[in-house]
């Protein structure tokens, strides 16, 4: 049985936690990599701030030595939550005083976050981003009858 690829795993478990109300950007958790992490937080000591670009000692010498967590680089993984929160409208990183969400967890807000990250996980991928629907808009024979 083949096993399943990184991208499927990633995409699933968030689209679980979405449609179970358990995706939140504000708990490292249930935030995008939390849940591709399987609900830990270990991921956070790969950086300093919530929401940074910049991997402290930890991060780089996890990314120096070529290790992944269920797949992805202490670098990816740090891009993927700092797409989600700013998707979310965050200003990063995260602290009292930036803006964020008046409702972190409104569905519309982490429907914006979780397709920021899907594309992301495409492009990492090099595959089409599969949450973009304008080629079926653009089709002229439809697969139903719309009588």
């Amino acid at each position: 049985m083949k096993a399943k690829s990184r991208f499927e795993v990633a995409i699933k478990k968030l689209y679980i936690a979405f449609h179970d109300n358990t995706l939140n950007p504000e708990c490292c958790k249930q935030c995008a990599v939390g849940n591709i992490l399987d609900n830990t937080d270990s991921w956070k000591h790969l950086s300093d701030h919530h929401g940074s670009l910049k991997l402290n000692y930890i991060g780089r010498v996890h990314q120096n030595l070529g290790r992944k967590f269920n797949g992805y680089t202490p670098k990816e993984l740090i891009q993927i939550e700092v797409i989600f929160l700013a998707a979310c409208g965050y200003d990063l990183p995260i602290n009292h005083q930036n803006k964020k969400p008046k409702y972190p967890k409104n569905k519309d807000v982490l429907f914006k976050g979780l397709s920021a990250v899907i594309k992301y996980l495409c492009k990492l991928e090099g595959k089409r981003n599969i949450m973009d629907y304008t080629a079926l808009l653009k089709q002229k024979h439809y697969p139903f009858s719309i009588n």
